[in-house]
This record gives C-alpha cells, structure tokens and sequence, in this order.
C-alpha cells in the first residue's frame, strides 16, 4: 500500500462504521475497535465508554509493532492476527489491508471460531474501503484541489502557530 497521507472522508467514515457494526452484531461481540499502526483510534462500536480509548489504541498498535519485531526475528513477514484469552474477555486482533488493526473484544457469547469467520469477511470489505479511501486522498492531492483538506496550511503556519 502507498506510504501517502490518508485523509478520513464522512463518506468512507460511515462505510467503516456500518461494517464494524454489523461485524459487531454477526460476532456476537461486546465492543470492536479500528486503529490505525501509529496508534490512533479511528472508530470503536459496542461499550466504548468503559475503556480508556486513547491507551487501548496506543497499546494495541504497540503489541502489533511488538509481535512484528518477533515475527522477523523468526523469518515471518508478520503476524496477521493475534488472539489474547482472559478469564471473562478475549481479544482478537488482526491487521486490515496493512494499514490498520481491528481488535475484537469479545466474550463467552460468542466463539473463537465465529469471530475469525465473520472478521475474515469484514476485513475484506475495510480493506476495499481503505484503498478505495487512499485512492481518493492521492487523487486529491495531485489534483491541487483546493477542497482537500488542509491543502492552505503551510510549515510556516504550523511553525507560528506553536511559537
């Protein structure tokens, strides 16, 4: 995938939405949420209010950089998916599309094995709604399209900004 900057659209927004609420309720899970590998949350459905969001995206991205560290070191590109058992909750990870990490927090309601079934096919449909959303960013910025955002903001700017 492109190393660009991706710019989160309402359009694409709602679409992630929609997919990990319905793999919320396929999965019979308690809370899903989408982050992307530099640690910031970009959506969460289900009970949000009892976590501090802000630490579990930050965590999560570093658990995900973490394992990739033992991945190499035994001769593996990286780890898609990981799954964490506690004695109540269970975690199910996995990275979409090489950008970014589902987490699945699930209980005894639901399966291991319903889980991975139905995040298989969310992770298809995020992964099409990510390129489809890199592919519009791009396009925005080689266009010079003064709509995208951000595009009058200088270094300048930012530098006064902060001084």
């Amino acid at each position: 995938m492109s190393t660009s900057q991706m710019v989160m659209y309402d359009e694409e927004f709602q679409e992630i939405n929609a997919v990990i609420e319905r793999l919320l309720k396929d999965s019979n899970s308690k809370v899903i949420f989408l982050v992307d590998k530099n640690g910031q949350l970009i959506s969460g459905v289900g009970e949000t209010e009892r976590f501090d969001t802000t630490s579990l995206a930050s965590l999560t991205a570093g658990n995900i950089a973490a394992t990739g560290g033992l991945a190499k070191l035994i001769g593996e590109k990286e780890f898609s998916i990981l799954f964490h058992e506690g004695e109540k909750d269970n975690l199910h990870i996995s990275i979409v599309g090489g950008r970014v990490i589902l987490v699945v927090l699930f209980d005894n309601r639901s399966s291991l094995g319903l889980v991975r079934l139905r995040v298989k096919k969310s992770s298809e449909e995020l992964s099409t709604i990510f390129e489809k959303l890199m592919k519009k960013s791009e396009e925005q910025a080689k266009s010079g399209n003064s709509s995208f955002p951000f595009a009058e903001i200088t270094d300048d700017d930012i530098d006064n900004l902060f001084s």
